[in-house]
């Protein structure tokens, strides 16, 4: 039987940390920009290491953030009760309230932005003074571990560095199992020997692991990518186009002018009577010119500059130029390495190259259909995420019905780009002639929110109770007859 002591689970989520931790840290320079060297000669000087600095065009901080600015959580629809009616879904919901207090309106795109970048990211649900909340956790300093990482969302174990080792003070960190959280200390994340678990433990109110997995794309092996790792040999080969092409502006892009047969001055010393070194003029009987430490001459700097013209008295000495060299070419190649950066990240062209103009509303939508489906696909996987979020908080919570949930399911804000009236036009179409109840639209108008749409149901059923008020009225009063008595001529009339 494995074992499944605290100490040996510590052991061994650590040392999947100290594992990751090179792959994870390289990731995380190529999202702040410190990315490999490109290849310069051996003998580079200081004016070359400046050029591989300025050579660095990170584009990997767009990779990640053009798909986590459509990742928007923007309400959650309950499933149905034991009788098998919906739960109502309003803004006093366990779900959305417990949403609100942990202030996942702002946080929830930091928990997108890490699972994108380092291929996972965590959310830990506890109880709290403040109530039951939820917060991210990075993927560098939390691991967790799974019977099946491949398909099973509830880990049977996780740990996460509270504080990271300082000289003689150990670090600290917080581990779950199904049942109780464990206070680690350790020294280093190599050094498995120095790991303690303390002997004190308390329970954490859930049922299985409060940690959550959010992960960007999980294969059959457990294994999860994000759109970084994938990225970076393209992005080394950006920049070490762009590096080529500084190079070629900075020694081959301007007409080199040289002249021959020229010998330029060099820096004259004085000399007393003695032949020793003088600086004062009036002692000064002969002058030689100055040497280097290796005993030759050293030119005197010429100020020259594109105002002043060279001439020579010597008929041999000849003036030329040499043309500039052509940097067309290093730029196509910059163009055709971001638009393969384009391709295999599935990002619209235009959203790298800047290329917008004189494109056709189908040309766009054309162009933005590949990433369209890999958001889709990344709700999907995040929005099973959030719901287990859900259902953690709501046994904490003690709501079984909320917690015994399965069928509900978060609604992602719609992101698209559309006119107010394009979608006033297609949602009335769906009304008009699917038959599908214009209240059940609501929420697909652009930009509406959890609390704008409970708003119009309020308003709806206030002018729906007005309504019928006035209809029970109209109909309770009887009809009223005129009671003049009627005269002669008023009988002829009537007759």
């Amino acid at each position: 039987m494995a074992d499944t002591s605290p100490l040996k689970l510590a052991k061994e989520l650590l040392a999947i940390l100290d594992r990751d931790e090179a792959r994870l840290q390289r990731i995380d320079n190529y999202i702040h920009g410190k990315h490999d060297d490109p290849y310069m000669p051996p003998q580079a000087d200081d004016e070359y290491k400046l050029l591989a600095k300025r050579a660095v065009s990170n584009w990997t901080p767009l990779l990640i953030g053009t798909p986590a600015q459509a990742l928007y959580v923007d309400g959650f629809r309950a499933g149905t009760t034991e009788a098998g009616l919906p739960r109502p879904t309003t803004l006093t919901s366990p779900e959305w309230l417990h949403w609100q207090r942990s202030r996942m309106d702002a946080r929830q795109a930091a928990v997108y932005r890490g699972a994108l970048g380092y291929g996972h990211s965590f959310v830990l649900t506890e109880q709290t003074k403040k109530g039951v909340i939820s917060k991210g956790l990075s993927a560098k300093r939390t691991s967790a571990l799974y019977e099946d990482p491949a398909n099973d969302d509830a880990p049977y174990a996780a740990l996460t560095i509270t504080a990271k080792p300082k000289g003689e003070t150990p670090g600290k960190a917080r581990m779950f199992d199904a049942t109780y959280e464990y206070a680690v200390t350790f020294a280093s994340l190599a050094d498995l020997d120095s790991v303690k678990v303390a002997s004190a433990k308390k329970r954490h109110g859930n049922s299985e692991c409060p940690v959550t997995r959010f992960a960007a794309s999980v294969d059959l092996e457990g294994r999860t990518v994000g759109v970084v790792e994938p990225m970076i040999p393209l992005q080394n080969r950006i920049n070490q186009t762009i590096f080529d092409l500084l190079v070629a502006q900075t020694y081959t892009s301007h007409e080199v002018r040289y002249v021959t047969g020229m010998a330029p001055p060099m820096q004259m010393e004085m000399l007393d009577e003695a032949g020793n070194v003088t600086t004062d003029p009036a002692l000064a009987v002969d002058s030689r010119p100055k040497l280097d430490a290796a005993g030759n001459p050293i030119p005197a700097q010429i100020n020259h500059n594109a105002r002043r013209f060279l001439f020579a008295e010597d008929p041999d000495v000849k003036f030329g130029s040499l043309p500039a060299g052509p940097v067309g070419s290093l730029i196509d190649s910059v163009d055709m390495s971001i638009r393969h950066l384009a391709a295999i990240s599935q990002t619209p062209p235009h959203h790298l190259l800047g290329q917008i103009a004189n494109l056709s509303a189908e040309a766009l939508l054309a162009a933005e259909t590949a990433l369209s489906r890999k958001i889709t696909e990344f709700q999907s996987i995040f929005g099973e995420s959030w719901e287990r979020v859900f259902r953690l908080a709501a046994e904490l919570e003690g709501n079984s019905a909320s917690a015994d949930d399965f069928s509900g399911e978060v609604q992602w804000r719609d992101m698209e780009s559309r006119s107010l009236a394009q979608a006033a036009d297609a949602l009335g179409k769906l009304a008009d002639q699917l038959g599908i109840p214009k209240r059940g639209l609501w929420k697909r108008v652009p930009g509406v929110t959890q609390t704008e749409y409970e708003d119009w149901e309020q308003m709806a059923e206030e002018d729906d109770s007005v309504g019928q008020l006035a209809t029970a009225l109209v109909r309770a009063t009887p009809e009223t007859t005129s009671s003049v008595p009627a005269t002669p001529d008023s009988e002829v009339i009537a007759a």
